[in-house]
């Protein structure tokens, strides 16, 4: 019964964080959909295509709203780095989400996408309430930006099939993409913000 009553108040919750974005003024923030993600890259996730068709269903809906759209690209700064090297092929935004000449594109340099970045001061100067996210990877740089955002006053609606992530190991066990996924969107999904599903979220 305990399990039962603490399902029903996270699902109230979330209708309830739901709601309240609809009346606050929105952006779209796409979080590193890059080459490197996708096959072929540097760094291959779970199923990135999916999530990227997702996330540009989201990215077209936004655009006949004229919803402001935040472009987060990292590319690294730090010694010898493995993906998202400047200037390359991979660390390019994907083509499902490309940008358009009048989008926003903040470069950032670390998972969390306020750290020495202008995205806070963007946010305010458009008077910002709420962030609506997809983007990659879910248990780094989603779930780090989203974090702060919420710290930070925002409101957040992450939508959850429009992020993908990858298989991680700990104490010689692999945990599988899937898990990775529910884990940290479930976690995500109480106080930070609201996960919904693309189809959700469109015909809300």
């Amino acid at each position: 019964m305990k399990k039962v009553s603490t399902l029903i108040f996270v699902a109230m919750l979330s209708a309830s964080l739901h709601a309240q974005a609809k009346d606050m003024k929105t952006a779209l923030v796409l979080i590193d959909i890059q080459n490197d993600y996708f096959a072929g890259g540097k760094m291959p996730l779970d199923q990135p295509e999916a999530a990227a068709d997702k996330a540009q269903l989201i990215l077209e809906d936004c655009r006949r709203k004229q919803v402001p759209i935040i472009h987060i690209q990292h590319l690294a700064n730090r010694a010898n780095p493995t993906f998202f090297i400047p200037n390359t092929p991979g660390a390019a935004i994907n083509k499902r989400v490309r940008p358009l000449v009048d989008e926003t594109i903040i470069v950032k340099h670390y998972p969390n996408s306020f750290i020495e970045t202008e995205l806070l001061a963007c946010l305010k100067s458009n008077n910002i309430e709420h962030l609506l996210i997809c983007g990659m990877m879910t248990h780094m740089c989603v779930d780090a930006t989203t974090r702060a955002a919420k710290d930070m006053g925002f409101n957040c609606t992450v939508v959850g099939d429009a992020c993908a992530t990858k298989s991680l190991s700990i104490n010689n066990e692999t945990v599988e993409a899937a898990e990775v996924q529910k884990a940290f969107l479930g976690a995500l999904n109480y106080y930070y913000s609201s996960v919904v599903t693309a189809d959700q979220y469109l015909n809300r």
